[in-house]
């Protein structure tokens, strides 16, 4: 079994659900320090004059001296209007504009949320996935009733993790490299592999085409069986040296 463990982004960008698409396990990690102003709660999305645009979730309690698995959303109802809003340009050009609302939508009132941005976001995660087809099984840490030491190294938490669930290889997106010794997973059976991706360019006239921005540009512009093509044939997994 081929696992992939990340924090819980709000619609992510293209690369992560690369990583989705070529693991068969993913763990929800949660239970680390919030960061504020981070992926957690916000992504970017073309601004409709020029450049990139922010789409964030207001949180009722962001600071460091809380886990990811505490942040707790403002409001939700406001969260969802905001973000169709910051999409509602989309509908003059973009053919898939309509479907990617409905994503938005069902994110936003997906059963069990609350006022959970972890649920939130894996409701994210999920609706991407299933519009796509792509095979998601997923767990979230914090209820998986793991034993872990409170504090430990950013390299440290996946080579325990994926010992302690009998993964067979950990995947991680091969910038993060740095982080990781070979031997620490080797030394739990563990088999370390990196996640080596290319830009999934597109067109998105009359805008101009950035890089790198929320899954849900991607998805304005490409169909679904495009964009599944995509995350396979731009990504190539290699073990670690």
């Amino acid at each position: 079994m081929r696992l992939g463990v990340m924090q819980p982004y709000f619609f992510p960008y293209f690369g992560h659900f690369a990583l989705i698409a070529n693991v068969d396990e993913w763990i929800v990690f949660d239970v680390t320090q919030y960061t504020p102003k981070t992926w957690i709660n916000r992504n970017r999305v073309l601004h409709p004059s020029s450049g990139a645009n922010w789409v964030s979730v207001p949180l009722k309690n962001s600071s460091i001296s809380i886990r990811i698995r505490e942040a707790r959303v403002l409001d939700l109802a406001a969260a969802a209007q905001s973000t169709l809003g910051k999409l509602s340009h989309y509908r003059r050009k973009a053919p898939y504009a309509r479907e990617v609302e409905g994503i938005v939508e069902q994110t936003f009132s997906a059963e069990g949320i609350g006022d959970s941005l972890v649920r939130l976001n894996v409701a994210g995660l999920e609706a991407v996935c299933a519009y796509l087809g792509v095979p998601f099984r997923r767990t979230i840490c914090s209820e998986m009733n793991l034993t872990l030491p409170d504090e430990m190294g950013p390299g440290d938490w996946a080579p325990m993790i994926a010992g302690l669930v009998g993964a067979g290889a950990y995947l991680n997106p091969i910038g993060g490299r740095a982080l990781f010794r070979k031997a620490d997973f080797e030394a739990r059976g563990v088999k370390l592999e990196f996640l080596k991706t290319v830009d999934f360019v597109y067109e998105t006239a009359p805008f101009a085409f950035i890089p790198n921005l929320s899954i849900l540009d991607v998805l304005m512009w490409n169909a679904p069986e495009v964009v599944r093509n995509a995350l396979k044939t731009t990504a190539t997994v290699v073990e670690a040296a």
